[in-house]
């Protein structure tokens, strides 16, 4: 029985404790901890004349949603046995309630993110890093994957446990406006980053990949932020007419554009979305209410999500120093290719992530040090590498420079800790380089720490991004095939894949701040004979930290210039992008029904037809770099 305690308006967050073999909602700290006072920058608050409508707006549709999950509430009471009525209606009444919180999902996510946990956290367990949270499965998306299992009437008691925590909390949202302050930046903050969610997660149907009302959920998530914004729309400026009129045309796009499977998810992202998203960012700054209170990572400088500079490379390094940036980079460049790294004077970077093949190994695993047996996993692709949070398929290592050392380092690879002691005296050609990089006193001697820095900053200048996509998407026609067009939208919508391959990069940096990237477990086999499935041994991250959600977990890669840098997977066991999305296709391993208990991907099929797998595969191909610009920074021409 879920505790009472749960209706006491004292209560707003929540953990989740094992009752009888299911997990229930307990309360956990008091509404103290749980209210965000936000005041305004530049002193005591002013009434502005966006914030008050706004908390006035939240007030009306916290108690439509609070009445939503009493609908839902008594909906899920309702299902019977083999009674597929009832359990439409239920699903229905999901649905309701899903489309009454995306009125309220920008206020709280932005001013109350601990309390909206509750509502609308992962279905399944989210490993997430760099800070090894995790969250716990609870709210509606929970309910969802309950609702579609095959027999939801087995999981009635989870159901309305799961409903009631809901409902119990839903009707005090109110309280949360107690002490409660804020100014228009803030506001305008709020929105920019909901849209951003709505480009990158929403289209995606990331919240509900079985209701699959993605679109409708857009739609709605741009009627409330458009309803917002109208106090800053009624100048009458060029950028406020602008937004005015680019809010209406997204609306009337989605409301044609309602089949989640079928959408048109391109055309609404480059005629629609991305040019509200720019011309937003104007009017902000025309307002004089710009404010970033993120992590540095998202660029609000920048033109749209899609933009080259709209991520900031340099917040992952472990260093921010770049005074001398183009030196550095040329120097590990030369690193980068130099075998005397290695305890054999053989082996270089360069020698398992090949330029000629976009940086990674053709082969399913790079030869070890040993020169005849092989190292664990395959080697991928470094561009794009610096975008991430953790680097190794088990994320053992928390920056590039940190990947660097440790390859150097491995008996398995490179072998060079003998190397790195006698730096100095196996490179002296290098003496000069470290000099004019690092300074002329003791900075300027080789080590191990600045030859990784060097390498890493060189590494994190593979971010071409000018592929065909990226260039279609701003202003560049015909460069799409239909094709490819069509598998863009599969990859957003039906295929699922830009719930874990997220945008712009296509992998596992989770949006809207981009300050965590996802593990995920797929159950990858040991080939890509899908008529013969045998899951792969490695055990993956669990190796690193015992802990069961760990278990075949491993780093969701980019899939930027997949088409060219086969094989795929940890193991390297694809060596087609048909069998992998085929393999997605499938459901995974538990798809295939293999035993596997912690996947985190659905095993559900998407019955993707043999021509929308290779749309899929289409669209994939056109993520491919040219790298044009890199000039000489890349020794051996690419493909």
């Amino acid at each position: 029985m879920l505790i009472q305690s749960l209706k006491n308006h004292k209560h707003q967050f929540f953990k989740l404790k094992k009752s009888n073999g299911m997990k229930i909602v307990i309360g956990l700290l008091s509404l103290t901890c749980c209210l965000v006072v936000l005041t305004s920058l530049s002193g005591p608050y002013i009434p502005d004349k966006g914030i008050e409508p706004a908390i006035a707006f939240f007030k009306i549709e916290a108690a439509g949603f609070a009445k939503a999950t009493d609908e839902l509430m008594q909906a899920i009471d309702s299902i019977e046995r083999n009674n597929p009525v009832n359990l439409r209606k239920a699903r229905e009444a999901l649905k309701k309630c899903r489309l009454h919180y995306k009125r309220i999902e920008f206020f709280l996510d932005y001013f109350f993110s601990t309390a909206a946990v509750i509502y609308n956290a992962p279905a399944k367990y989210e490993i997430e890093e760099p800070y090894m949270e995790f969250q716990e499965p609870i709210g509606l998306q929970v309910i969802e994957g309950l609702l579609y299992e095959k027999n939801p009437y087995a999981k009635k008691e989870e159901l309305k446990q799961q409903a009631d925590a809901i409902n119990s909390s839903a009707t005090d949202l109110g309280s949360l406006l107690y002490s409660f302050h804020a100014d228009d930046s803030k506001l305008l903050e709020s929105i920019r980053i909901h849209l951003l969610k709505v480009i990158t997660l929403g289209i995606t149907g990331f919240d509900a990949p079985f209701l699959k009302s993605g679109m409708e959920e857009a739609e709605v998530s741009l009627v409330t932020m458009h309803h917002i914004l109208a106090p800053f729309l009624d100048g009458g400026s060029p950028t406020a007419v602008a937004v005015d009129t680019l809010f209406k045309k997204s609306i009337e796009y989605l409301q044609i554009n309602t089949n989640f499977d079928t959408a048109d998810r391109l055309s609404f992202l480059k005629t629609y979305a991305l040019p509200l998203q720019y011309q937003l960012s104007l009017l902000i700054k025309e307002l004089g209410l710009y404010l970033d209170t993120g992590n540095g990572i998202v660029n609000y400088e920048a033109r749209d999500i899609f933009s080259k500079d709209a991520l900031n490379i340099t917040v992952f390094a472990e260093k921010n120093d770049w005074r001398k940036k183009e030196e550095l980079i040329e120097l590990g460049k030369q690193l980068f290719f130099e075998t005397g790294l290695s305890g054999n004077n053989k082996i270089s970077c360069a020698t398992c992530h090949r330029p000629e093949n976009y940086f990674s190994e053709p082969q399913p695993k790079s030869i070890a040090f040993d020169g005849h047996s092989f190292v664990q996993r395959n080697a991928p692709t470094l561009f794009y590498a610096g975008y991430q949070h953790e680097q190794f398929w088990d994320g053992r290592a928390k920056s590039l420079e940190e990947q660097v050392k440790t390859v150097i380092n491995n008996p398995q690879e490179m072998n060079g800790s003998v190397a790195l002691n006698t730096l100095t005296a196996r490179l002296p050609g290098y003496a000069n380089s470290f000099k004019e990089v690092f300074g002329k006193e003791e900075d300027s001697l080789l080590s191990g720490d600045k030859v990784a820095y060097a390498i890493a900053a060189y590494i994190r200048e593979l971010n071409p991004r000018d592929s065909r996509f990226d260039r279609y998407l701003h202003g560049e026609e015909n460069l799409l095939t239909a094709a490819e067009k069509r598998g863009f939208n599969l990859f957003m919508g039906k295929a699922q894949c830009g719930t874990c391959h997220f945008a712009p990069l296509f992998n596992g940096l989770v949006p809207p701040f981009y300050n965590l990237s996802e593990l995920e477990v797929l159950g990858t086999l040991e080939t890509d004979d899908l008529g013969k499935p045998r899951l792969d041994k490695d055990r993956g991250r669990v190796e690193i930290f015992p802990m069961d959600f760990y278990e075949r977990a491993f780093k969701t890669p980019t899939v930027r210039n997949v088409s060219v840098t086969a094989p795929y997977m940890h193991n390297g066991a694809f060596r087609t992008l048909d069998s992998v999305v085929e393999f997605y296709n499938k459901g995974g391993a538990a798809g295939l029904g293999l035993s596997i208990n912690n996947q985190t991907m659905s095993s559900t099929p998407l019955n993707l037809s043999g021509q929308e797998v290779r749309d899929v595969v289409s669209f994939l191909h056109s993520l491919k770099d040219s790298c044009s610009y890199m000039g000489d920074r890349i020794k051996v021409a690419t493909k």
